[in-house]
């Protein structure tokens, strides 16, 4: 469709890749006109840091913000207990509420460094859905919201159609999850005024839910609007990689191996990913997405250097610029590489080399670590690794040793 957007943050949204669908863009729109609107994301807190995956979310919030607008971030305190079964083929483990709270500390240190809490009237909210879940009487709910559900319906959204066709199983408690998600946006209607959900295109469903079930309590209009669900131009999900899930926060993905997941994106996502994760003008996002040839790694490193800034810092980019240069161009050892801090006891009379590789985390399993060596993926102090029962005595590690899988991923070796 073609819409002209009047509002800052539509023309945002739109210019730069967010989005995806909206409920309504012309009220949308309008209501962006008229003044503050709130908007808001849920994050349920399955894992103690959010990882890539969830960073065109973030960004969305950030430009809510930035356009004029109140961001509130909800976090799932309450959703968590229960687990969104979309689009999955089984049932998420259950975590406790201890597990719960400790995962919800970490990940709101990651949203102070995109959004500011404070306030004013375009200062953010940190909310938990627990603060009304927990507290729902069973029969009250089913009958004030659960009556506006048809099952019908609610079977009908692909992300439940999916697990049915396939014969696996859906749990009530799994269920239910949408009922729930679907009164969230209610209750933060109701309490804080809010006007829009945001969310992967996964989860239209669910805001169409709320957005209905708002209608038909409060009389109220509300919005949603969606994000694409990004894939790399090679078909992988966004927010992975050789070795596992590219977290935000520093104490789970240092901000060197940080910097290095977006220096190594491949051409082909340079222009988009620099229009979706840096504040960059469009023109010389476009700009720096058209070069070629040697010139496009030159992109890569604006790319790594402005994510890495608005998640880590200035000072964190800059040392893992200096570190990626002097390994790469110089061969040498950069104060920044990822170290494995060893003992005298956990080297003992000598540690595998395919041990060294596997806790470096250059490969997640000894098996894999086996076939990096046998591939010819792996250097030890920038000669080929040939030789899968190497040991590593106390003696070798008198200096650090420096271990690569391929060219672009490196570790540091040393005695503490």
């Amino acid at each position: 469709m073609t819409y002209h957007p009047k509002s800052d943050f539509m023309r945002v949204m739109m210019e730069r890749g967010f989005l995806a669908d909206c409920t309504d863009y012309q009220g949308l729109d309008e209501a962006l006109m008229q003044g503050v609107v709130p908007g808001y994301i849920g994050f349920d807190a399955t894992a103690k840091s959010l990882h890539v995956g969830s960073l065109i979310q973030i960004m969305m919030l950030r430009w809510l913000q930035k356009t004029g607008h109140k961001p509130i971030t909800l976090m799932g305190g309450g959703t968590t207990k229960v687990g969104d079964p979309s689009f999955r083929a089984d049932e998420r483990p259950l975590l406790t509420p201890a597990q719960i709270d400790d995962n919800i500390d970490g990940i709101k240190q990651v949203f102070a460094k995109y959004i500011s809490y404070d306030d004013s009237d375009t200062g953010a909210l940190m909310l938990n859905n627990a603060e009304w879940l927990d507290g729902l009487n069973y029969l009250d709910f089913l009958r004030d919201i659960g009556r506006h559900f048809s099952v019908n319906r609610m079977l009908s959204f692909e992300s439940v159609k999916s697990r049915l066709d396939r014969e696996q199983s859906l749990s009530f408690l799994e269920f239910n999850y949408m009922i729930l998600q679907a009164y969230d946006f209610l209750e933060l209607n109701r309490r804080y005024g809010c006007l829009i959900q945001f969310g992967g295109s996964d989860q239209w469903g669910n805001i169409v839910n709320g957005i209905d079930l708002t209608r038909r309590v409060l009389d109220h209009q509300i919005f949603g609007l969606t994000s694409p669900l990004l894939t790399t131009s090679d078909g992988k999900k966004m927010g992975k990689s050789a070795d596992g899930a590219v977290w935000l926060n520093a104490d789970m993905r240092s901000p060197y191996e940080f910097w290095q997941f977006w220096r190594n994106t491949t051409d082909a996502d340079v222009g988009r990913f620099l229009k979706l994760y840096t504040e960059l003008p469009i023109e010389e996002c476009v700009r720096l997405g058209a070069l070629a040839g040697s010139e496009i790694n030159d992109a890569k490193i604006v790319l790594a250097n402005a994510v890495t800034t608005l998640c880590h810092g200035a000072e964190a980019a800059a040392a893992a610029e200096a570190t990626a240069r002097e390994v790469f161009e110089k061969g040498g050892i950069g104060d920044d590489l990822p170290t494995v801090t060893l003992t005298a006891e956990d080297i003992g009379s000598g540690i595998s080399i395919v041990q060294l590789i596997v806790r470096s985390g250059l490969a997640r399993t000894g098996k894999e670590a086996k076939r990096l060596i046998a591939e010819n993926g792996a250097r030890i102090d920038d000669a080929p690794l040939t030789d899968a029962g190497l040991m590593i005595d106390a003696g070798a590690l008198s200096t650090p040793i420096k271990l690569s899988a391929g060219k672009k991923r490196h570790a540091l070796v040393k005695m503490g």
